[in-house]
Protein backbone atom coordinates (compact mmCIF):
# COMPACT_ATOMS: atom_id res chain seq x y z
CA UNK A 1 0.00 0.00 0.00
CA UNK A 2 1.30 3.44 -0.94
CA UNK A 3 0.08 6.65 0.63
CA UNK A 4 0.41 10.23 -0.56
CA UNK A 5 -0.75 13.02 1.73
CA UNK A 6 -1.49 16.54 0.61
CA UNK A 7 -3.41 19.62 1.65
CA UNK A 8 -1.19 21.12 4.31
CA UNK A 9 -0.38 24.79 4.44
CA UNK A 10 -0.46 27.96 6.46
CA UNK A 11 -3.71 29.02 8.08
CA UNK A 12 -4.72 31.50 10.75
CA UNK A 13 -6.14 30.55 14.13
CA UNK A 14 -9.77 29.58 13.74
CA UNK A 15 -9.34 28.58 10.13
CA UNK A 16 -9.90 25.24 8.41
CA UNK A 17 -7.95 22.86 6.22
CA UNK A 18 -8.74 19.54 4.62
CA UNK A 19 -5.96 17.02 4.30
CA UNK A 20 -6.17 14.33 1.66
CA UNK A 21 -4.43 10.97 1.48
CA UNK A 22 -4.42 9.11 -1.82
CA UNK A 23 -4.12 5.35 -1.39
CA UNK A 24 -2.85 2.92 -3.99
CA UNK A 25 -1.87 -0.74 -4.00
CA UNK A 26 -3.61 -3.52 -2.06
CA UNK A 27 -6.50 -1.38 -0.89
CA UNK A 28 -8.69 -4.35 0.04
CA UNK A 29 -6.10 -5.45 2.58
CA UNK A 30 -6.49 -2.30 4.66
CA UNK A 31 -7.90 -2.81 8.16
CA UNK A 32 -7.79 0.78 9.31
CA UNK A 33 -6.69 4.22 8.18
CA UNK A 34 -5.50 7.01 10.38
CA UNK A 35 -3.90 10.41 10.60
CA UNK A 36 -1.00 11.06 12.95
CA UNK A 37 0.92 14.21 13.60
CA UNK A 38 4.30 15.19 14.93
CA UNK A 39 5.00 18.64 16.28
CA UNK A 40 8.55 19.95 16.63
CA UNK A 41 10.29 18.32 19.58
CA UNK A 42 7.39 15.99 20.28
CA UNK A 43 6.56 12.37 19.59
CA UNK A 44 4.24 11.34 16.81
CA UNK A 45 0.68 11.07 18.08
CA UNK A 46 -2.56 9.62 16.80
CA UNK A 47 -5.03 12.27 15.66
CA UNK A 48 -7.86 10.20 14.20
CA UNK A 49 -8.47 6.62 13.13
CA UNK A 50 -11.17 4.97 11.06
CA UNK A 51 -11.43 1.19 11.05
CA UNK A 52 -13.15 -0.97 8.47
CA UNK A 53 -16.86 -0.79 9.18
CA UNK A 54 -16.75 2.92 9.85
CA UNK A 55 -15.95 3.26 13.54
CA UNK A 56 -13.79 6.24 14.35
CA UNK A 57 -11.82 7.52 17.30
CA UNK A 58 -10.08 10.82 17.91
CA UNK A 59 -7.49 12.33 20.17
CA UNK A 60 -9.16 14.29 22.94
CA UNK A 61 -7.47 17.46 21.73
CA UNK A 62 -9.23 17.35 18.35
CA UNK A 63 -12.64 15.92 19.23
CA UNK A 64 -15.41 18.07 17.85
CA UNK A 65 -13.03 19.91 15.51
CA UNK A 66 -11.55 17.23 13.25
CA UNK A 67 -13.32 14.61 11.15
CA UNK A 68 -11.77 11.62 9.40
CA UNK A 69 -13.55 10.19 6.39
CA UNK A 70 -12.85 7.69 3.64
CA UNK A 71 -13.95 7.82 0.03
CA UNK A 72 -13.52 4.34 -1.40
CA UNK A 73 -14.58 5.43 -4.88
CA UNK A 74 -11.65 7.84 -5.00
CA UNK A 75 -9.30 5.74 -2.84
CA UNK A 76 -8.80 8.65 -0.52
CA UNK A 77 -8.89 9.38 3.17
CA UNK A 78 -9.58 12.90 4.37
CA UNK A 79 -9.03 14.83 7.54
CA UNK A 80 -11.26 17.87 7.84
CA UNK A 81 -9.78 20.22 10.41
CA UNK A 82 -11.82 23.12 11.74
CA UNK A 83 -11.20 25.80 14.34
CA UNK A 84 -7.46 25.30 14.12
CA UNK A 85 -5.15 26.58 16.82
CA UNK A 86 -1.36 27.03 16.94
CA UNK A 87 -1.21 23.80 18.97
CA UNK A 88 -2.31 21.95 15.83
CA UNK A 89 0.88 22.97 14.04
CA UNK A 90 2.66 19.77 13.03
CA UNK A 91 3.59 17.49 10.20
CA UNK A 92 0.59 15.27 9.52
CA UNK A 93 1.03 11.70 8.32
CA UNK A 94 -1.38 9.32 6.70
CA UNK A 95 -1.31 5.73 7.97
CA UNK A 96 -2.90 2.50 6.78
CA UNK A 97 -2.70 -0.80 8.62
CA UNK A 98 -2.63 -4.01 6.63
CA UNK A 99 -0.43 -6.85 7.82
CA UNK A 100 2.00 -4.02 8.51
CA UNK A 101 2.00 -0.34 9.22
CA UNK A 102 2.13 1.75 6.07
CA UNK A 103 3.12 5.40 6.14
CA UNK A 104 3.07 8.20 3.64
CA UNK A 105 5.26 11.27 3.61
CA UNK A 106 3.92 13.99 5.82
CA UNK A 107 2.29 17.26 4.98
CA UNK A 108 3.04 20.35 7.06
CA UNK A 109 0.25 22.27 8.74
CA UNK A 110 1.15 25.62 10.26
CA UNK A 111 -1.38 27.60 12.26
CA UNK A 112 -0.47 31.19 12.97
CA UNK A 113 -1.74 33.11 15.98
Amino acid sequence: VQLQASGGGLVQTGGSLRLSCEISGSINSINSVAWYRQAPGKQRELVARRISGGSTNYADSVKGRFTISRDDARNRVYLQMNNLTPEDTAVYYCNAVTWMNNWGKGTLVTVSS
